[in-house]
């Protein structure tokens, strides 16, 4: 089973590291046109001469978004793709205990970005009656998620955009879905390790364990194995799939870490 990619032109938030970078270098192997915005000047440096096309921006800025995503989408003559990526782990703890400033920025770059990112994708995509959308959610998007309520908020809303979004824009021939991703090994994963052991009172060790528990497979999950359900998505082979929230989680029972 071949999954044609070549030829697409997508556009990845946050992709200079982690699951956005895995997704790009993939889409870039398979024949893709990609662009890539992030906040992370030095990550989008070591991209030069990958034949992934970088440039600065937070997706928390709206100038930012519309000047990154104007330029990408008329250097590529259109758009096929988008990952809407971005997005931060949001404060630790008892909601009680929480600053609601830290919950606005967590909604504002796990959520209102992706309605910043699409706004300009939408009339590029239903120009030529065809594209896949595709945004990151989380598994917290399907549980609770004691000691995390911003991100466990932000990432159902994702689910609820993602769905309301399919509905919009299905007679387009847009489709939109959701990735659920588990656990994923890497510097992000060791510092909501560390958040939830600042929390509770448990070691970073004792969090860990807790984590891979959490899924019947007891593992965690590597970002490219979430690059590779996106890529499918956006190949052929996704073209009906739509609406969806789509877990790669080794299943997961519960997110209360113990």
């Amino acid at each position: 089973m071949h999954v044609d990619l070549n030829g697409l032109r997508v556009i990845v938030t946050a992709g200079a590291a982690g699951i956005g970078l895995a997704a790009a270098e993939i889409f870039v192997a398979g024949g893709a046109n990609v662009w890539v915005c992030d906040v992370d000047r030095q990550a989008l440096a070591r991209l030069n001469g990958s034949g992934i096309r970088t440039a600065p921006a937070n997706v928390g800025d709206t100038a930012e978004v519309d000047a990154f995503m104007t330029e990408a989408i008329e250097a590529m003559g259109g758009l096929d793709v988008l990952v809407n990526n971005a997005g931060v782990a949001g404060p630790g703890g008892p909601l009680e205990s929480i600053d609601p400033t830290d919950v606005t920025r967590t909604l504002d770059i796990d959520v209102t970005s992706m309605f910043r990112t699409t706004r300009h994708a939408i009339p590029a995509m239903k120009a030529q009656s065809h594209g896949s959308i595709v945004n990151i959610s989380s598994t917290a998007g399907q549980f609770g998620f004691p000691n995390r309520s911003a991100y466990a908020a932000a990432k159902w809303a994702v689910i609820g955009l993602t769905k309301t979004m399919a509905m919009e824009l299905g007679e387009f021939g847009i489709r939109c879905n959701a990735i659920c991703p588990g656990s994923i090994d890497g510097p992000r994963m060791e510092r909501v390790v560390e958040l939830e052991a600042t929390a509770t009172g448990r070691s970073p060790d004792q969090v860990r364990a807790g984590f891979e528990r959490q899924a019947s497979m007891r593992t965690f999950i590597d970002a490219n194995e979430i690059a590779q359900t996106i890529c499918f998505l956006a190949s052929p082979l996704g073209s009906k799939i739509s609406g969806q929230a789509i877990a790669v989680d080794g299943n997961t029972e519960t997110l209360r870490n113990n």
